[in-house]
């Protein structure tokens, strides 16, 4: 039922990009049916669910973990390649995009909800407040990942507010033709919903299946990542030490992945990050897996299988879906802990959060020698280590594009049939473009 009005009501997510509400007359929805039941409204929040792009996978090519060479298929090379190098200005016709339409389309469904939320009948408080809550949340994250692709890193700026990014979309108004808010904006809001998800929320744990819906842990699960971006370490700590009081079990990564749906470790199994289409292009880097120490260190042969090409075993099904696990958060506590205001102490527990992930990826002697190792790290020498551990630890899971943005920006060389290209240190291409058809509809983008 929430199809017949949403699948027609999406279409005024077309209030991002057109200029004209002359261009809504003639989809505006006769006799349409008006849903009003919980169960309609937690059917409707599924398909919402199910739209969320898997834009972080898409990013991976950007990044320095995967590699496009002459073993690529044909079809993937006219998909990726353009991505892979950066071209931005004149990609080819067949490059595949990120899927900007997409998240407004989330993010109508989620407006549509929160509105909705007086008028929801047939469930209980705890199952409409729910509902609320994961409306919220979805809200928060698709602001998110919007403000990360196509805004300038929080981190880069002296100023966020004089920073344009993406429009804000916080009602369901399809009349209203909306300009670029600023990323100090965007995450103004997104705090926001954050702190209003966590008023609805009441689900602790959802049973395997369904736990791709955000519960209650997830709001600090989110907190921990939102506020490392944006560089307020004592905030990210803190969110950080609270999911960790409640779930900081890692996974034995020799039986179970730690980015499975099922994953001891998972706290949300939303995005399949590496769908099979990413999966079957890309080529591990060489630098990538030479990280992993072969003395030692067990994701090089449980995360990876080495042959001529090497290849993920992290993804490629469903199976691998995953946006918020465990051993993000003691990489995201690391981080925090060493550049936040407590001291002497906080350092030694930046040590300890990177080593609990350590001593579940290595063998105990190399663990050991590792734990001297970190111990006697300076406080730059730790930071570097725990970099090198998020991507390590992270690869393929959405988060070093991410992360190569929010932090050092370095230059980046990719070769490809002996021609070098480079994205500089600093480059304008760490943040995407807005669609160009998206702008010719809504010239308000290009300002």
């Amino acid at each position: 039922m929430a199809n017949k009005i949403f699948n027609i009501a999406a279409i005024s997510l077309l209030a991002v990009g057109t200029a004209s509400c002359d261009n809504f007359l003639d989809i505006q929805p006769v006799g349409r049916v008006i849903i009003t039941t919980a169960e309609e409204y937690r059917k409707m929040l599924t398909e919402a669910y199910s739209i969320v792009p898997e834009d972080r996978g898409l990013a991976t090519f950007r990044s320095d973990e995967f590699v496009l060479n002459s073993s690529i298929q044909q079809e993937d090379l006219n998909s990726y390649l353009d991505i892979w190098l950066w071209d931005d200005v004149s990609p080819e016709s067949t490059t595949a995009t990120f899927n900007w339409r997409s998240y407004y389309q989330v993010l109508y469904e989620a407006n549509y909800l929160i509105e909705s939320k007086d008028k929801i009948t047939e469930g209980t408080k705890e199952e409409i407040d729910q509902l609320v809550g994961e409306a919220y949340m979805l809200r928060a994250y698709m602001h998110f990942l919007l403000v990360n692709l196509y805004g300038e890193p929080y981190t880069a700026l002296a100023d966020p507010y004089a920073s344009k990014a993406v429009p804000l979309k916080l009602d369901t108004d399809p009349y209203n033709v909306l300009s670029r808010n600023t990323v100090g904006e965007i995450y103004d809001q997104i705090i926001s919903d954050m702190n209003s998800a966590e008023a609805y929320l009441n689900v602790e744990q959802w049973d395997t299946g369904y736990n791709y819906r955000f519960n209650t842990i997830s709001v600090d699960a989110l907190r921990s990542r939102v506020y490392l971006y944006m560089g307020r370490w004592d905030e990210s700590l803190a969110a950080s030490r609270r999911v960790l009081d409640v779930k900081s079990t890692l996974s034995d990564i020799s039986t179970e992945l730690p980015n499975r749906y099922n994953s001891v470790e998972n706290i949300v199994a939303l995005e399949q990050v590496m769908t099979s289409y990413y999966h079957r292009a890309g080529r591990v880097s060489s630098e990538l897996f030479n990280s992993y120490d072969a003395a030692g260190d067990l994701r090089r042969v449980y995360y990876y299988n080495a042959g001529v090409n090497v290849s993920l075993n992290k993804g490629g099904s469903s199976e691998y879906s995953c946006s918020f696990r465990v051993g993000e958060i003691y990489l995201n506590a690391a981080e925090a802990a060493l550049e936040s205001s407590a001291g002497a102490d906080a350092v030694q527990a930046a040590r300890n959060y990177v080593l609990a992930v350590m001593k579940a990826r290595y063998t105990a002697s190399y663990y050991t020698a590792r734990e001297a190792a970190v111990n006697a790290m300076s406080r730059d020498e730790l930071r570097e280590e725990i970099y090198a551990e998020r991507r390590r630890e992270l690869a393929f899971e959405g988060h070093r594009w991410f992360d190569l943005r929010r932090t050092t920006r370095p230059e980046l060389t990719k070769t490809y049939r002996g021609t070098t290209y480079t994205l500089e240190h600093n480059d304008s291409r760490y943040t995407v473009r807005i669609p160009a058809d998206a702008i010719e509809a809504n010239p308000n983008l290009a300002n």
